[in-house]
């Protein structure tokens, strides 16, 4: 892959921001002695916080048929998976701030199922979380249920399942909630979501994760004890199983040929580095990237005219990947991350983790242009177009070199004055310490993998009212984009206010939010497979 040109804006800040700004009365950790009674999904301090969310009173309804679907890629691909209504991604649900959303989700999917519907970065009530068995039962096949909630915050969200790995399956679509007094100027909207996808291609996301939870340790090692291919340049060889390597780093080298039972690895990605996320990249093995469900090859095209100032709104659903964005022939600029606003940056490219969104304006040229996004380390590309003229369709694999000039992370970034928290002591510090790696995979919270069987096991508690500080401290060798649900967290005292921020390897990020949304929420890294291995906790309100 090419080098980042020295013009870059790098990532030296994005893994650090302002942990010793904010002081704390009480230290980390979830408490020992009894359980703490905690804030019910549906009890009272939830209902009472719904009632101050204000509310226009209108309500939009819809169904979600959640079912298996033969999907038209592009370009003579075409995929076996699920999917709403028939289509990936699904069809975008538009509101205004204020408005209640009252979708009825109809499970249709095959041998006996569950799913779900979580609406990834809104911050509702607690009870239409969508997150079995935390905050709810989930939706058995050939049932229905139908989630109400009041979507009171402007910005650019997403939907998608949170039961096992069925978000890298095609059960995904965007949330546009508008701002009734939008301050900004633009004369057209595009929305834009990237996918890494496998399922109904080589293989299925169970698939896929039934293969790289083995990690390095279920490499098959032969007789002599050495492996089969090389990991990361280190010497495998009379290692007796790796059991050391919790932590080493995996980016680099030959993909390994065989698992431990002899198998070819089909699906573990090796070699994937990117000094933008700090060595390895990702885990996984993607046949295609695609963008508004298309491949490269047969792209989406927005159709436009010279001189107009467009909206794109950019929603990374990907299960592995993080993707750098950028439009050739144009300069981005950023308005939004996350659905909230920051001081505006104008930039070549940025950088979009699992479940961040950035919206950005541009100034449409004359011509015909590729929106490409490269799997950031794993030199493979999405690609859309912008078309305003006359002029032929670059080649699927073109790379604009606005990709290699000024690279915008969320470090970098600002929060807007009227969306900036008030700097304030912190009431809470909880440190969240990212551990595990590549050798089991047993990625992991604080050195304990999330049990779904034990939800409430060692909360996260906070209290409401109470200013909260999260010190993400990531001991392991590839970065994390952790997410918190219900809630919209600063990076460092002026940041920007996002609830998806990537924790880059051997690197601290604290971010700090007001604790003003009862009930239990997840907080677990976006990355499909890892959240799946056990990189989730719960943040709970005591009662």
């Amino acid at each position: 892959m090419n080098s980042i040109n020295r013009r870059s804006v790098l990532l030296a800040g994005l893994g650090v921001a302002g942990a010793g700004a904010l002081a704390a009365c009480s230290a980390s950790g979830s408490g020992s002695g009894s359980a703490p009674a905690l804030v019910e999904p549906s009890g009272s301090a939830v209902a009472a916080a719904e009632k101050k969310r204000t509310s226009t009173g209108k309500v939009h309804s819809l169904t979600l048929t959640a079912a298996p679907a033969t999907l038209d890629l592009g370009g003579g691909v075409t995929a076996k998976s699920w999917a709403f209504s028939g289509r990936t991604p699904g069809k975008e649900l538009r509101v205004s701030a204020g408005d209640t959303v009252a979708a009825e989700l109809s499970n249709q999917l095959p041998n006996k199922t569950t799913t779900s519907i979580h609406w990834h970065g809104i911050a509702l009530r607690n009870d239409m979380d969508g997150v079995p068995p935390v905050t709810r039962t989930a939706v058995r096949a050939g049932a229905n249920f139908t989630y109400r909630f009041i979507a009171d915050a402007p910005g650019t969200y997403f939907f998608h399942p949170h039961v096992g790995v069925q978000l890298d399956r095609g059960l995904y679509a965007p949330l546009i909630v508008e701002d009734p007094r939008e301050p900004l100027a633009y004369d057209d909207e595009w929305v834009i979501v990237l996918d890494d996808w496998v399922d109904g291609v080589t293989g299925t996301p169970d698939e896929v994760f039934a293969e790289v939870k083995q990690g390095m340790n279920g490499m098959h090692t032969g007789g002599s004890g050495s492996s089969s291919g090389s990991s990361g340049g280190h010497d495998m060889g009379g290692m007796d199983g790796m059991d050391g390597m919790d932590g080493m780093d995996m980016g680099g080298g030959s993909s390994p040929s065989a698992s431990g039972d002899g198998m070819p690895m089909k699906f573990m990605l090796m070699g994937a580095e990117s000094d933008l996320l700090g060595g390895d990249a990702g885990d996984v093995k993607y046949p295609y990237h695609l963008i508004n469900g298309r491949v490269p090859a047969d792209p989406d095209v927005y159709e436009g005219k010279p001189g107009k100032r467009i909206r794109l709104r950019i929603i990374n659903a990907g299960g592995d990947t993080a993707y750098r964005v950028a439009l050739g022939g144009h300069k981005l600029t950023i308005t939004h991350t996350d659905g909230f606003p920051v001081d505006h940056q104008r930039v070549d490219a940025l950088l979009v983790g699992m479940g961040e969104r950035y919206d950005v304006l541009v100034t449409l040229a004359d011509g015909v242009f590729p929106l490409v996004a490269l799997a950031e380390g794993k030199n493979a590309t999405g690609m859309a177009l912008v078309r305003t003229g006359s002029g032929r369709a670059p080649k699927a694999t073109v790379r604009p070199k606005e990709l290699n000039g000024m690279i915008m992370t969320a470090s970098q970034l600002r929060a807007a004055d009227d969306v900036r928290l008030p700097s304030k002591k912190a009431d809470r510090v909880h440190r969240i310490e990212l551990t595990g790696g590549m050798a089991k995979y047993n990625w992991a919270i604080n050195g304990r993998a999330y049990d779904m069987r034990n939800p409430t096991a060692a909360p996260i508690t906070v209290e409401e009212g109470q200013r909260v500080r999260l010190d993400f401290v990531n001991s392991t060798q590839m970065w994390h984009p952790m997410h918190l649900h219900g809630h919209t967290y600063q990076l460092g005292q002026a940041g920007p206010r996002k609830d998806t921020a990537i924790v880059l390897p051997k690197k601290k990020l604290s971010v700090v939010f007001d604790a003003d949304n009862p009930g239990q929420w997840m907080l677990h890294c976006h990355n499909a497979y890892h959240g799946e291995a056990g990189m989730m906790a719960l943040v709970a309100y005591r009662a």
